[in-house]
Formats: structure tokens, sequence, C-alpha cells
């Protein structure tokens, strides 16, 4: 039976490489059931090759993994019954309507065919593609389309469902849509294994988070205990004038001796700074040189300072190189 661990999914030491590139590297995590797992990181991370491992569609060259109970490498027909794989791109065909597709999926998972069209109706209605059941899925919009991938690869429900990127190049309220469609597989008792480039959709819907980086695991765990890895608090800081950020940057360090964390943002400069007193010591001291403060506050690190801290770039630049080097 599939049910004889706690754990939806386990990995160790997982490695898969493509010549000279090592593009896993000792991967290792543990899934617990009815839970959102984010793998969070840049494009070329590793992330797909980690997920394509553990769908059974690449073999590890080295380490091994077990999903809903089953080895990835010696059972790999039981590891599919159990499994769903919704990648970056629909595999959807986009010439026929939402109902087509859905429809032909379910006979062939062995729908009869008011069944098929029962479930076509189901998925339609739940992700909220009724009013374009009979278009074209080519006349779709880019948030239709992921919708209508994940419903296709939801005709039969599994046990653990693999969600590779399913937001990217959305819009934010598709984003929105996704979010809840992922809330109610969860709900539903589902596992759900979604990797991401995205730090607030990480934060907002996993459990549990894994960052990985050049096909390494950094550092692993809720995102509050993320967050507090890289420090209690932290003085956001958000700057009128980009060009003060260097001195507001120089200032805070050579005044309080804080750390001063790299930030994407040119307007943003964040401190590492848990005192309150010391934290408005540093307000008093930007005012009296004449920086211009839009606003501030005291809070946790948020994970996109998480990321900087453990890889030194934050999740936008790694995405550019990546996507200017291939």
């Amino acid at each position: 039976m599939s049910h004889q661990s706690e754990l939806a999914i386990e990995a160790d030491g997982l490695v898969k490489t493509f010549g000279d590139n090592r593009a896993v590297d000792g991967v290792s995590l543990a899934i617990p059931r009815g839970t959102v797992y984010g793998v969070l990181g840049p494009n070329g991370a590793g992330k797909t090759t980690t997920i394509r491992m553990l769908a059974t569609l690449l073999r590890p060259n080295g380490g091994f993994a077990k999903v809903g109970g089953f080895d990835v490498a010696t059972e790999a027909d039981k590891v599919r019954s159990v499994m769903t794989l919704a990648g970056q791109f629909a595999s959807v065909d986009e010439d026929l309507t939402g109902t087509e597709n859905l429809v032909l999926l379910a006979r062939l998972y062995g729908f009869s065919r008011k069944g098929s069209k029962d479930r076509s109706a189901q998925l339609l209605e739940a992700f909220g593609l009724t009013a374009a059941a009979d278009r074209q899925v080519k006349n779709y919009s880019g948030g239709m389309r992921r919708r209508i991938d994940i419903a296709a690869s939801l005709v039969v429900v599994p046990e653990i469902v693999f969600l590779d990127e399913p937001t990217t190049g959305l819009d934010p309220r598709s984003r929105n849509q996704v979010w809840d469609i992922v809330r109610a597989l969860v709900s539903d008792g589902a596992t759900v294994l979604l990797t991401t480039q995205y730090l607030e959709e990480a934060d907002q819907l996993a459990r549990r988070i894994a960052v990985i980086d050049t096909g390494k695991v950094l550092a692993e765990g809720t995102p509050g205990e993320l967050k507090a890895s890289v420090g209690t608090g932290v003085l956001h800081i958000r700057l009128a004038q980009q060009e003060q950020r260097v001195t507001a940057e120089h200032l805070l360090t050579s005044r309080l001796g804080v750390v001063v964390e790299p930030s994407s943002d040119p307007f943003q400069v964040a401190a590492r700074i848990s005192d309150p007193l010391l934290a408005n010591r540093g307000i008093s001291e930007l005012h009296e040189a004449n920086i211009e403060l839009v606003s501030f506050s005291m809070g946790q690190p948020t994970l996109d300072e998480v990321f900087l801290a453990l890889t030194g770039k934050d999740t936008e630049h790694s995405t550019a190189q990546s996507e200017a080097s291939s």
C-alpha cells in the first residue's frame, strides 16, 4: 500500500548529471502528507530536474527517492498511479475546446461517455471555465490556459500533485486564482510539491520550503524558520530618491555598526536591527543627514532577504542571468 509512510515524498542525495553539468547535486527532501511543500529558486537552480526525477521522467544518477511510498527507480508504474504532474507548459490540445480536452482525457482514464462529460463539467466549473467550455484553448488567456492545464491533471484526483512553476508569466489576478486551486487541493487531502521562483508564492502557500540553487538545497524549514535564520529583526526603509541609497547604507553601517542586506530594489534599504531603540536612532541619523524617507517599518526579514543572504543574489537577477545565457 502507498500509505506505509507518513511522508508523501522522500529523497536522499538525489543526483542528476547531463554531461559535465551536475544539474542536481545531492538533493534530500522529506515531505509530509497533506501539505504544500515549496521548492524555491531561480531558473536553472535544478527545480524542474528534481521534479522530473520524482515524477519518473528522468532516472537519477545517484541517491534514491520514494513517492507515495514507492521507489521512483524500481516502482515507476506505482509512483505514476499516485501522482500527477502539471509542468510549466500547457499539455492540452489547443485546437480542442476546454470540454473536448477534458472529455478526451476522462475517456482515456476509463470514464464512461456520460461520466467523462460529467467530470469535464465539474472541473470546468471548479476552475471558473464554464463560460469558456466551448471555446478552443488557443483562444484562452494565459491564466485560463494554466487553469485548464491543471484541471487536465486532475481528471483523476491523485494523492500527490507536482506543480512546476504553475504561475510563471501570469498576471496577479490569475496567480491568485491558481493559489486558490492549490489550497483547495490540500484541503481535500492531497500533497502538493510546488516549485517556484516567486518568493511571495512560496510564502503564501508552503508550510515548509527548500531553498535550492546550483542543484543543492541551501536551507530548509518553515517560512518563519528561514526568516529567523537571517535575523530576528529587520528595519525596512523606503527612500524617496534612489541616489541616496549608498549614502544611507554607509551611514547605517558606520554609525550603528549594523549589517545592511543587498536589495534588488534601488529605493529599498534593509538593515538587520533587532533593538527598536537602535532602529529609532538609525531613522534620526538619516533625517539629520537630509535623507528623505517615504516609509520605514520594523519586522521579520522577507523571503527575498533570506534568498539574498543564502545565495548573494536575488531571484530576478538569477532569472535574468539564466535567460541571457540560454
